[in-house]
């Protein structure tokens, strides 16, 4: 005896298999509405890895700065952008003269092999250094254009952001930074 199927046959049936337009744009919504809450998760977590390399860098340069400061008798790096720049950057002698090679006196650095850019802000990109002698700690002028704030006389480096730019934990590193006249001398 001969079973009949019951299953049509593609060619039988009235419409050829696939998706109907409804089942197309139910998915690209659904689709749609995990890429809108997918996008400001991924914005928001770039913006945080900016702020974590900001104070990353922070902490080089403050090491940096300490290093320059046992290796030559209690000074610091400066007084002018230009002095901190290449005194960090370059060999150095012990009173803070400056050679691109070592040689001679010149044996102490560099301690860092370029200046960082600022990853945050309104100056974003920029290595650039505002000096302010007279504040401790220097206060910043984002409108300079410049990335970082360096007061010569007490060590203190910072970004050079407003108070709406400046990430937790900046106080933290500016509360635990050594007192300039205490950095331990080999």
């Amino acid at each position: 005896m001969r079973r009949r199927s019951t299953n049509r046959s593609a060619d039988s049936a009235p419409y050829p298999p696939g998706f109907t337009l409804v089942e197309l744009v139910v998915v690209m919504l659904i689709i749609a509405m995990l890429a809108g809450m997918a996008i400001p998760r991924l914005s928001r977590g770039s913006g945080g890895a900016s702020r974590s390399a900001m104070l990353a860098d922070l902490n080089v340069v403050h090491n940096a700065i300490t290093r320059y400061q046992a290796e030559h008798i209690g000074a610091l790096p400066g007084p002018t952008a230009a002095h901190f720049v290449s005194q960090l950057t370059l060999f150095t002698e012990v009173t803070g003269k400056t050679n691109p090679k070592r040689t001679g006196p010149y044996v102490f650095g560099p301690y860092l092999v370029t200046m960082p850019r600022i990853p945050i802000g309104p100056n974003r990109g920029s290595p650039s250094i505002l000096i302010d002698p007279v504040n401790n700690p220097p206060t910043p002028n984002p409108a300079s254009g410049d990335g970082w704030v360096y007061n010569p006389n007490s060590g203190v480096f910072l970004p050079n952001l407003d108070d709406a730019d400046t990430p937790a934990g900046l106080d933290a590193i500016i509360k635990g930074l050594p007192p300039a006249n205490q950095a331990e001398i080999p």
